[in-house]
């Protein structure tokens, strides 16, 4: 009998986690803290043991076997709190050739501490690594999945009105961002939970498991340019610019050593979400970008970040566009892994033409998507789409503009690119 928790809802890596076990001895759910993996674990799990629990922890330090169960699987919580357990369940899998022992969940990655070094082997063909994400809209039944990634692909995707989507509603979802414990917050309490969740990265997160001490003056200052620049191509070097023309303390980030090693640490917590540059014959290699498009994993953290509400976004179109963009590929990334896919964009340097987003598929075909927030630049979208089409080598599978103020789902008769609301997506 699982452990599943009421009220749970069903994430689009339970498909994952479910046939995972069927093949593997243990599955590895690995993933920002507050994205749900404890909950979703539960949901396949016939035992837990919590890491956090002192007792536990105490005589997983003496020999892991001492919490190792009969009821399997059996989700051991943190696990990277005991780093030798790795190991341990690594062997136990090896015993027999049962699987689905163990669902092991970590939202911090080993470093190489000491006792860290315990960790011998990968884990390779005993224990499955699965990345877990914030909440799309899918999943938070926020999207009427009229629209679907793979149906679009296929021609299976119906025009016609879907529902009408008011600004403000797309305001509060950046605010609220995919956190579980936030999707059914009343309205005016949902930017408290990133706020605290910023709070807790500055205060304690950045210190765990580290040997090196960081200033949380200075992860503020990289966390608010990294926020600043959410959905964009700036290097390094630009956030460190960017931190002396806007704060003001004695304390500055001075290099771009600096911003790789404070930018280490967020990666370390599953916070970095950069949405790398799309390798295609265009033209002239030499021409296109290299950059990663520079992303938290889910824009609510950039909002806590700057201290936007719903009615800042509103009042401010340029920014809401730019979160509203991070706000569709935080999903096209979640509906791309849930494919076996990837999510890139691309970027052609002499020109200046780029294509917002780009989801390979598993067997190497792709889609390519413009993203607009209101319906007003469809035009723009669709130009910037047929441009790339133009002087692309190999054709993507299909096209599509993602609107966020938009009712009904369509197809542009002279191109045959798609033009979908963003709250009808799904995989």
């Amino acid at each position: 009998m699982s452990l599943t928790k009421e009220g749970y809802k069903p994430r689009l890596i339970d498909a994952k986690v479910a046939r995972c076990l069927r093949i593997f001895g243990a599955v590895s759910i690995e993933g920002p803290k507050w994205c749900g993996k404890t909950w979703t674990s539960l949901n396949h799990a016939n035992s837990v043991t919590y890491l956090t629990d002192k007792s536990a922890m105490d005589l997983a330090e003496v020999d892991p076997k001492y919490i190792f169960t009969k009821e399997r699987p059996q989700l051991i919580d943190e696990w990277q709190v005991v780093p030798q357990i790795w190991d341990a369940v690594r062997h136990e899998c090896d015993s027999d050739k049962q699987k689905g022992k163990f669902i092991l969940t970590g939202s911090t990655s080993l470093k190489k501490r000491r006792k860290e070094t315990k960790v011998y082997h990968t884990g390779t063909g005993r224990i499955a690594p699965l990345r877990m994400h914030p909440m799309s809209l899918h999943e938070s039944g926020d999207s009427t999945g009229e629209a679907s990634i793979s149906g679009m692909r296929d021609g299976e995707v119906k025009e016609g009105y879907v529902r009408k989507v008011e600004l403000d509603e797309l305001a509060k979802l950046l605010i609220r961002g995919g956190w579980p414990e936030n999707i059914d917050m009343d309205d005016e309490d949902i930017g408290v939970i990133p706020e605290s969740y910023i709070e807790a990265i500055v205060t304690k997160d950045m210190h765990e498991r580290q040997r090196k001490k960081r200033s949380p003056q200075k992860m503020r200052m990289l966390l608010r340019a990294l926020a600043r620049h959410e959905a964009s191509l700036a290097g390094d070097q630009t956030l460190v610019k960017d931190i002396e023309e806007y704060e003001t303390s004695d304390e500055l980030i001075e290099s771009r050593a600096t911003v790789a090693d404070y930018t280490s640490v967020l990666d370390s917590l599953y916070l970095i979400s950069n949405q790398e540059a799309y390798s295609v014959h265009y033209r002239s290699s030499t021409r296109i970008g290299k950059s990663a498009k520079r992303h938290l994993v889910d824009p609510s953290l950039s909002c806590a970040c700057l201290q936007l509400t719903t009615e800042k976004l509103l009042n401010d179109h340029a920014t809401f566009g730019l979160m509203f963009e991070a706000l569709v590929e935080r999903d096209l990334r979640i509906y791309a892994d849930y494919l076996e896919g990837h999510l890139y964009h691309f970027r052609d340097n002499a020109s200046g033409d780029e294509v917002d987003a780009i989801v390979e598929f598993k067997d190497g075909e792709y889609a390519a998507f413009e993203i607009k927030l209101s319906d007003g630049s469809i035009q723009d979208g669709i130009e910037s789409l047929s441009r790339f089409y133009e002087n692309v080598e190999k054709k993507p599978a299909y096209m599509c503009v993602i609107i966020g103020h938009l009712e009904s789902v369509m197809k542009d008769p002279e191109t045959g690119i798609y033009i979908v609301p963003f709250t009808s997506l799904k995989p």
